[in-house]
């Protein structure tokens, strides 16, 4: 049961996330069948103003002793970086996060919050995620971390990682339903209308890479692969165009994309998918024949697959017309 919450910032804290915290655990909501928490934002230092990304500032009531007895601590994170500027974090941080823990308080990282559970060693050996424009960076950082960057949070028992800014609130929101029941995550979610869950990974929200290659020859053949989505590309055609035997040119796309021709091109059709279903009105049909899908049945088949939502829930989120 989480009776006590602490929320822990830093300088440049986010104030989106910021307001996650608050948002779910800070406001009196009994009237609604919420029980109330013990809400505290905890800093370096109690009394002494942080700087907030919008320029502004807060100012904590507590110092690192409010984690102590915490149920949960929030883990907000700061603007400073998601990187090499959170390495110098203070060692009493990071001692009174692993204190915290080993007190048996569950700890929530917000977004690039998980680098700093990181730095204290709280994600060793665990899968957790960030937001997926810096999950490689927290790999790279943190081999030892199992980095997913395809989900909107991850669940570890007394660690539980959250995606990108707004991932959070499902984090949260997930948190609340796990330890004290659905009825009471309902509640915070319709108060704060927004959904209690959410369908899908956080693949659906990254944007559409753009195809690179160091070979000149391949640059050709993946932007001619890219302008005839539409049509059949067997890879003996694709070896025609770059002037090499099937097999070898096979050998030479993986060594170049790090993917087969076949699962690359599929990759680059579903990119082109998702912008039909974003900015037009097609229906399935007619987009699955557009970016060369033999039928509707295999563009769902692939896009769930690949985006973690179906095209119809892909739509309903992106739809802009």
């Amino acid at each position: 049961m989480i009776r006590t919450v602490a929320a822990l910032v830093l300088d440049d804290v986010a104030t989106f996330e910021l307001g996650i915290a608050c948002e779910v655990f800070g406001i009196d909501r009994t009237e609604d069948g919420v029980p109330s928490f013990d809400f505290r934002i905890c800093g370096p230092e109690a009394g002494v103003p942080l700087r907030l990304s919008v320029g502004s500032s807060v100012v904590p009531e507590r110092g690192l002793d409010g984690l102590q007895g915490a149920d949960l601590v929030i883990v907000v994170p700061s603007w400073r970086g998601s990187g090499e500027e959170l390495t110098d974090l203070d060692p009493e941080i990071l001692h009174a996060l692993r204190t915290a823990h080993a007190d048996g308080a569950i700890m929530l990282s917000l977004c690039s919050g998980a680098f700093i559970l990181a730095a204290a060693g709280l994600l060793d050996g665990r899968p957790c995620t960030t937001h997926w424009r810096h999950a490689a960076t927290l790999r790279e950082m943190y081999p030892v971390a199992k980095v997913d960057e395809d989900v909107l949070f991850v669940d570890d028992g007394s660690v539980v990682t959250s995606a990108g800014t707004a991932a959070g609130i499902d984090a949260a929101l997930h948190l609340v339903r796990r330890e004290i029941g659905s009825d009471v995550a309902n509640a915070i979610a319709r108060r704060m209308v927004v959904p209690p869950q959410r369908d899908g990974g956080q693949r659906q929200f990254i944007e559409r890479p753009v195809p690179t290659c160091s070979d000149d020859v391949f640059a050709e053949v993946l932007d001619w692969m890219v302008e005839h989505l539409d049509e059949q590309q067997p890879v003996a055609r694709l070896a025609e165009l770059a002037g090499m035997s099937p097999r070898t040119f096979a050998r030479r796309f993986s060594a170049e994309t790090g993917t087969t021709p076949v699962q690359w091109l599929v990759q680059q059709r579903i990119f082109a998918a998702r912008t039909l279903l974003e900015s037009t009105s097609l229906d399935v049909d007619h987009v699955a024949h557009r970016c060369g899908f033999s039928s509707a049945t295999l563009l769902r088949h692939h896009f769930r697959r690949l985006v973690g939502v179906t095209p119809g829930e892909y739509r309903r989120t992106f739809a802009t017309v």
